[in-house]
């Protein structure tokens, strides 16, 4: 992480991350709000229970509102809130709370707790609670929580620290056993560093296939031996009645009024704060007397030299000790008030453009900061955002109305029979799809994970409840259904000759190859290639994983590339889409001695991923003895 990163992230101190894949970031923002009834589903109805733990709708509620109010600010206000709920952001918001749920419930059954003194030191040792090394006191921290948007009472988060508190002693319990061995460490960093620079003879399997054929005898034996890969998986079919939420919006009406109350309330939306740009020149301390004197000559003796003349970018490059930064010459890009630590921010809104600070000390170190450019804050007008707000409030009314006509749709459907009737009262369309596949587009229903999901989950005779779909919601039916099988020939012979071909085309592809390749070993590698007609690419230096010319990613050609010495030819690899020879033109090994630089976050990232991977397996398998619900109705409700 680069000496920016941190600086931002003391700003925005409900960031920080605990560590544990479970806790999801969003949980860290659930504010103080009281339960509001007005807004959809009651704030008590349950959303979803895990092992007698409920999550309540006005909880799910606070958190979808803020991973909204989240996309806004990284990606502008103009964000599509229709497209991430297509996208299912509820439902991954859903199952991120049940996964912290479910660690909870698992730590319950291990006896794991947090005491309030483990809370309260948790608390007094973040530095956004912190000044000069210090607890900057109760009434301060309070204020601190109370400036966050939006606010928090410190109940609520000394409840999630706690929370958090218990899922890391949970993860430490589990995984504490897991060690990275030096030999895995030097393993990863060769992968990671090691580099080859290639020339390769590409024989790809599609200029093989011309005369190529495939006998009925040949097709019948291949099926024969492969039968299991020709296998067709569960057909389902349904009856389905949909909510079509876009002819609802062409419907709607929304007064001048509503479009001004909106802009009124959401004014932050549209406007853009000051912001600066500016660059940096930083000479870390560690605290120690002796260390901060020589930091502060050093970062004197640099503001010397600018102040003499001296470029300020050159000298970033060649001294700052920020690691984001000092390769850009110290550019920190625009950032608007309070995204920096204090003393930092104070400074660069105050200084002018063009012109150096003196030095400034903040926690991190000592700066010298050099205002670029400054951007005045701008708002748009309500006449630029007029009609980006009607089509919002157009949508949400559409939303509305579509989830009121799905609970009044939900209380009317009994059984499969009163498909027909309850759309013709109604105006809205039935339909059935023919027999699908999982994953397969549903013609007449739009696109549709959850829908797709249920068809495969219900009953003959059961009735889903409201689904959301690209096109509004949808109620539907199992009607009928086709176990998996496998084919007979006929069904699927024209693939069977594809696949043949194929198989044929890269052993063609394979023994050209093979013929070649002992004279490129034995010579001039290019020299043959072309006398033989054939076409040499070379690439640039490339480390694993790089795409290989017109061949992609290829693991059994890197993994040849990889073995050989520089000057070596491989034999012949045959790989997904053919054949290839190649040459390692040059190597660059990983340097040793860099390997005890990265050493130590080498380790720890293997160790952090081992842990992650064996805990999520374990919570996997501690979830399936747990009784978890979800009652998407009270979702849809509550983000509708």
């Amino acid at each position: 992480m680069t000496m920016l990163d941190r600086m931002r992230r003391h700003r925005s101190w409900l960031k920080w991350s605990l560590a544990i894949v479970v806790v999801s970031f969003v949980l860290l923002y659930i504010p103080s709000f009281l339960n509001d009834p007005t807004q959809g589903a009651a704030g008590n109805a349950v959303v979803a229970t895990v092992d007698g733990r409920d999550i309540t709708a006005a909880q799910f509620r606070r958190v979808y509102q803020q991973q909204m109010q989240q996309y806004r600010q990284s990606y502008g206000a103009n964000v599509d809130e229709r497209l991430l709920k297509q996208l299912g952001i509820d439902q991954r918001i859903v199952q991120q709370m049940i996964q912290e749920e479910a660690s909870l419930a698992e730590a319950a059954r291990l006896g794991i707790t947090a005491s309030d003194a483990e809370v309260r030191e948790r608390i007094l040792s973040l530095p956004a609670f912190q000044e000069n090394g210090q607890f900057i006191g109760d009434q301060r921290y309070r204020q601190i929580l109370q400036m966050q948007m939006p606010p928090m009472r410190p109940v609520d988060f000394e409840d999630q620290v706690r929370r958090s508190i218990i899922a890391e002693k949970l993860q430490a319990a589990v995984t504490g056993w897991i060690t990275v061995g030096a030999a895995d460490v030097d393993k990863e960093f060769k992968k990671r560093n090691e580099k080859v620079k290639l020339a390769v003879v590409n024989f790809p399997s599609d200029k093989f296939l011309a005369g190529l054929v495939a006998s009925d005898d040949e097709i019948a034996k291949y099926f024969e031996a492969h039968k299991e890969t020709y296998r067709i998986g569960e057909k389902r079919k349904i009856r389905y009645l949909t909510i079509d939420q876009q002819a609802l919006r062409a419907k709607a009406t929304v007064t001048g009024q509503q479009i001004e109350r909106s802009y009124n309330d959401n004014i932050q939306q549209y406007s853009t704060p000051e912001q600066v740009r500016a660059s940096h020149i930083l000479i870390k301390t560690t605290g120690k007397a002796e260390e901060d004197d020589a930091a502060k000559k050093k970062a004197e003796d640099l503001l010397a030299q600018l102040k003499k003349g001296a470029d300020f970018a050159e000298l970033a490059k060649k001294n700052s000790q920020d690691e984001g930064s000092g390769a850009k010459g110290g550019d920190l890009d625009f950032f608007g008030k309070g995204a920096m630590v204090p003393e930092f921010d104070k400074v660069a809104f105050e200084l002018p453009p063009g012109q150096l600070s003196d030095l400034v000390k903040t926690q991190y170190g000592y700066h010298i900061i050099k205002v670029t450019e400054k951007r005045a804050a701008t708002s748009k007008s309500l006449q630029d955002v007029r009609g980006q707000i009607e089509d919002q409030l157009k949508f949400e009314a559409a939303q509305t109305a579509a989830q009121k006509l799905s609970d009044e749709v939900a209380a009317e459907l009994k059984k499969p029979a009163d498909f027909e009737k309850v759309a013709r009262a109604r105006g809205l369309q039935t339909g059935e799809s023919g027999l699908f596949l999982p994953g397969e587009p549903i013609v007449g229903v739009g696109q549709s994970p959850m829908v797709d999901q249920r068809a495969f989950a219900l009953k003959e005779g059961e009735i889903s409840e409201a689904l959301r779909s690209s096109m509004g919601f949808v109620f539907i039916t199992v009607t009928g259904r086709q176990d998996a099988y496998i084919p007979k020939l006929d069904e699927v012979k024209d693939k069977v000759r594809a696949d043949i071909l194929k198989e044929k085309a890269i052993e063609k592809a394979r023994s050209s190859a093979t013929a070649i390749a002992a004279t490129l070993k034995s010579g001039d590698f290019e020299k043959a290639a072309k006398a033989a007609g054939l076409d040499v690419k070379t690439t640039e230096l490339m480390a694993r994983g790089t795409p290989i010319a017109e061949m992609g990613v290829s693991p059994k050609l890197e993994e040849a590339a990889f073995s050989l010495a520089q000057g070596a030819v491989s034999d012949p690899v045959v790989t997904e889409n053919g054949a290839a020879v190649v040459k390692v033109v040059e190597r660059k090994d990983a340097g040793a001695e860099n390997l005890d630089k990265d050493k130590e976050n080498i380790r720890n990232e293997l160790l952090n991923d081992r842990k992650q991977k064996f805990f999520a397996s374990y919570m996997t398998k501690a979830r399936q003895r747990m009784t978890i619900r979800t009652n998407p109705q009270t979702i849809a409700q509550v983000i509708g």
